[in-house]
């Protein structure tokens, strides 16, 4: 198959698979709706109270007959009694009571004031375990304006913005029902993507989003929506997809940056805390080669990341990869040299996150020296294309 059919196959599948109805039946294929998103916001809920900024209806999933309105600005308490809802004195029997306009799809202005902060769009409340677990409901860019200022600072320039834009769009969409078993798509937490509402909205980030309307990244090879992670900075050298993921992926490779070294750190542990990991006896050395940005040893990624350490002790020794040290003792990056400093073990090293995908520092950078977004995200993004998907 030629790669303009892979391509057009791709997109066929994707479309088909983020438009599928949410279980409002035919009314939600109308034409000119955007993927709309589930954002876990709370959970083990006994009580919550909201109001709504127009009038909605609130209802059950599974039996939308089942229902009450709800005006605009009324103060609405639902509670949880054994297996059963309670809102407006009455029942509701079912796993999940839903917040929307009379109209489901047409969300456009709707703000849901959630124990007294504002978030856009509707609200779903699902039981679990005698308790709820309260998801915002809301289409794709809506989601975006609480994520984009807490990612990355709205006075960055304005491509810098827009980066982060697309990346944030193609990871939410590509990563949708992330949690399924909880009842959601995405978490607001920085296991997924850090989003607080609109508490936070900014006109910069909003006006980014905007410029990138519906534009996210497909790959060059088959099609499909790429997985698009992104980190605070690189130290100098971004990441290959094996070396973090342990699988190849040819749009994520090791990128060079505007700068290196950036972002230096260092940290210090004492030889007690560092012989307790590892129940070696006295540690008596440290094998690590030396740290060069952008060259690979047996030790070292291609970008100069630690792949493992050799901890020699008195009662033996063990190979830790540079993963688990940072995991243990809450290192900024893997870009780091260590050595035993006295009773204490130094790390000194650069870069801030995992060091895959897009740089945030980095995009900065090339903003700033007059790239555009596109070049920006082709540079950390390899073989990709922007495509608009709505």
């Amino acid at each position: 198959m030629s790669y303009r059919s892979l391509l057009m196959a791709g997109w066929t599948v994707l479309f088909l698979f983020l438009f599928l109805p949410l279980g409002h039946g035919a009314e939600e294929s109308k034409s000119g709706w955007q993927p709309e998103l589930r954002v876990g916001l709370f959970s083990g809920q006994k009580s919550v109270t909201f109001q709504a900024s127009r009038e909605c209806v609130l209802s059950l999933r599974s039996n939308p007959k089942k229902k009450v309105s709800v005006k605009k600005g009324e103060t609405i308490t639902v509670t949880v009694s054994g297996w059963d809802f309670q809102a407006k004195g009455k029942k509701f029997s079912g796993e999940c009571l839903e917040l929307r306009p009379p109209d489901p799809r047409d969300m456009k202005d709707l703000v849901t004031t959630l124990n007294g902060k504002p978030y856009r769009g509707g609200l779903q409340m699902r039981l679990r375990g005698g308790a709820m677990v309260v998801v915002n409901i809301l289409p794709v860019e809506q989601y975006l304006r609480g994520v984009l200022p807490e990612e990355m600072p709205p006075s960055w320039a304005p491509d810098a913005l827009k980066v982060q834009a697309v990346a944030a769009r193609t990871f939410a969409l590509k990563n949708r029902k992330r949690h399924e078993p909880e009842g959601y798509d995405l978490c607001s937490s920085t296991h997924c993507q850090l989003y607080t509402g609109m508490t936070e909205e900014d006109p910069h980030t909003d006006e980014a989003i905007a410029g990138t309307y519906g534009e996210v990244l497909f790959a060059l090879v088959n099609g499909a929506l790429i997985d698009a992670p992104f980190h605070t900075d690189s130290g100098g050298m971004t990441e290959n997809s094996e070396d973090v993921w342990g699988s190849y992926s040819p749009c994520l490779r090791a990128a060079k940056e505007v700068e290196t070294k950036t972002h230096p750190w260092s940290k210090t542990v004492t030889m007690d805390e560092f012989q307790k990991q590892f129940n070696l006896g006295k540690i008596k050395k440290i094998e690590l080669s030396s740290l060069e940005i952008g060259k690979k040893t047996k030790d070292r990624t291609s970008s100069g990341r630690v792949k493992s350490v050799q901890v020699v002790g008195s009662k033996g020794s063990k190979t830790v990869s540079g993963t688990e040290l940072r995991s243990l003792f809450g290192l900024k990056s893997t870009l780091f040299s260590v050595k035993l400093q006295g009773n204490q073990v130094a790390f000194s090293g650069y870069g801030w996150g995992h060091g895959l995908g897009m740089s945030q520092w980095g995009a900065k950078a090339f903003a700033e020296r007059g790239d555009g977004y596109q070049k920006i995200l082709a540079h950390y993004y390899q073989d990709t294309i922007i495509k608009k998907l709505y």
